[in-house]
């Protein structure tokens, strides 16, 4: 249900990263037959890794009671890491290690 969603939404995938499921080869052929069905142990470390700082943050704070404390931090999370990826133009130019540092400092003037 949720895979047959998330296709509707954008381009169809390459590569496909599950575990060694046996639905997975089947539902992945007959969803998205030209896609290559990845069973590496570590391929999808990367995506696991990006939410690591999210979850650290949250951790302190013993989890969130309420949605809207989930939408504030979430999104906050995610701006400033699209700062260090240098996503948006404020940041675009500047070396990773000044990206957060001079985009809060651009911030605080429009305030």
């Amino acid at each position: 249900m949720f895979f047959a969603r998330a296709l509707t939404r954008g381009a169809s995938p390459v590569d496909v990263t599950t575990d060694r499921a046996p639905v997975y080869p089947r539902v992945i052929d007959a969803l998205i037959p030209a896609a290559r069905h990845v069973l590496e142990q570590y391929a999808n470390n990367r995506v696991e890794a990006d939410h690591a700082r999210l979850k650290a943050r949250l951790r302190p704070m013993r989890g969130l009671k309420t949605i809207r404390s989930l939408r504030t931090i979430a999104a906050g999370h995610a701006f400033v890491q699209n700062l260090r990826r240098g996503h948006y133009e404020l940041t675009a130019d500047v070396p990773a290690h000044d990206r957060v540092r001079l985009a809060f400092t651009e911030l605080t003037l429009c305030l």
